[in-house]
This record gives structure tokens, C-alpha cells and sequence, in this order.
């Protein structure tokens, strides 16, 4: 008699997906994933007005002006998040980061802006927290060099996922959406090799960016941090009775 497969997390979301099933964990992810995602890059958007984008395509608003990029980038990230869901057990390449930030970015005001390129490399020098990134003309060079040493590990542990987010976030590739991207790149990597994902939510964003700065000097701050993250979605895990 054949054993039978034992779903897994990634599983489990392509099947609620797929049903249209609403209030399980891919309900959840979509949510908390863009929620914290955006706000942390300085969306406006309270965690009840994601909620009804996601749930209803439409937003309520009383009395407030809201940017209309953010609700744009909203609607975009759970689209991200299905392409990843999607994609999560291909090797990770260019052409796949390069449509995370795609679909990310599209219609957005930034879209309209010829130097800001949408979908590929930035064209103008940028920083992050103060510190210098890799200059545009690196950028194709260095990610080449990354993606390649990153796929040559065989099997990947969490600290050869978050060595790869440092180095990208200190390669900064796009003009914008670096810090979502990386984010989603996590997520996909960590489903990718069955391991428990995380959310970076907002009382540990400092933390976390304490953490890319100090990787060097440091591995244990941003560990740390993406273990107190993974621990909170394990308790969704729990409660929606998800073995992992």
C-alpha cells in the first residue's frame, strides 16, 4: 500500500488558494505578509483597510486622504504573494525577482517615471539607512554573483536564506521595493525548503534592520529576530492545525 504524502505548509496554501477558501493560513499570510510588509516601507494603510482590500477589493475610508500608491501596492503584494506561492519550488533566478518587483510596482506612480525602471535594475545611485548600495552598472554583475553562490548550496538552512537577504538588501537592485522583494524572497526560499516561514511585523522592524547592519559583525541579531518572527507564525501553524 502506497504511503500517503503528508501535506506541507506550501501544500496547504496552494490548496486554499485554489478552493477560493477564505479565514485559513493562506488568508492569514496574504494579510499579516502585506500588512507589515508595506507599513514597514511606509504605507499609510491601517491593518483593517488591508484586510477588506484582500477580502472585498474595495477600501473604506472616513475623513482621511489615503495615497493611492498604497493602496496600488497593496492589491500588487498579494498578487506577489501568489506568485511565490506559485513559483516557490523553482530555483531562484533573475527573471523571477526582477517580476516580483514587476507586479509590485506596476501602476504605481513610480511606474510612470522613465528613470525609475519597473521590473529591472535601478538606473540611479541609491542609498539604504544611510549606507551606500551597489552602484547601477555593478548591480546585474553582483546579483549574478549571488544568485550563483546561493544556488550552489545544495540544501538550504535559515541562515544561508538570510546571508542571501543581507547581501541583496546591501546590493539594493532596484530603485525602490528592495526591502518588500527581499521580504518575499524569504518567504518563497523558506517554503521552498519546508522551512517555517516568518513576518517581520512592526515592533520588531528595528530589530530586524539593526540586524542586516550588524550581519557582519553579528549573525546572532538578525537570527534572532527572524526566530521571534518564525516562533508568531508557528502559533498561526498551531492554531489552524498545520504540522511542520
Amino acid at each position: 500500500m502506497q504511503k500517503k504524502h503528508k501535506k506541507n505548509l506550501l501544500d496547504i496554501l496552494k490548496d486554499e488558494r485554489s478552493a477560493g477558501y477564505s479565514g485559513g493560513i493562506y488568508h492569514k499570510t496574504q494579510i499579516e505578509l502585506t500588512y507589515n510588509s508595506n507599513h514597514m516601507e511606509g504605507s499609510q494603510l491601517t491593518h483593517e483597510q488591508t484586510r477588506y482590500i484582500f477580502e472585498t477589493n474595495t477600501i473604506g475610508v472616513e475623513n482621511k486622504a489615503i495615497n493611492v500608491d498604497d493602496i496600488i501596492e497593496t492589491a500588487n503584494h498579494f498578487r506577489c504573494i501568489d506568485m511565490v506561492i506559485d513559483n516557490a519550488d523553482i530555483k531562484l533566478m533573475e527573471s523571477f525577482i526582477k517580476e516580483l518587483h514587476l507586479i509590485l510596482k506596476n501602476g504605481t506612480s513610480d511606474s510612470r517615471k522613465e528613470w525609475f525602471n519597473v521590473g529591472e535594475y535601478k538606473k540611479m545611485p541609491n542609498e539604504v539607512g544611510g549606507m551606500n548600495t551597489a552602484l547601477p552598472e555593478e548591480v546585474e554583475i553582483k546579483m549574478q554573483k549571488l544568485l550563483v553562490e546561493y544556488n550552489d548550496k545544495k540544501e538550504k538552512k535559515l541562515e544561508d536564506i538570510l546571508e542571501f537577504h543581507v547581501r541583496f538588501e546591501r546590493i539594493h537592485p532596484f530603485q525602490d521595493g528592495n526591502g518588500r522583494v527581499g521580504r518575499l524572497v524569504m518567504f518563497k526560499e523558506c517554503l521552498k525548503y519546508d522551512i517555517v516561514p516568518f513576518i517581520i511585523e512592526d515592533d520588531l522592524k528595528m530589530f530586524y534592520y539593526r540586524g542586516l547592519t550588524e550581519w557582519d559583525n553579528e549573525k546572532g541579531f538578525l537570527t534572532d529576530t527572524c526566530l521571534t518572527a518564525q516562533d508568531r507564525y508557528k502559533a498561526y501553524l498551531d492554531y489552524f492545525r498545520i504540522e511542520y
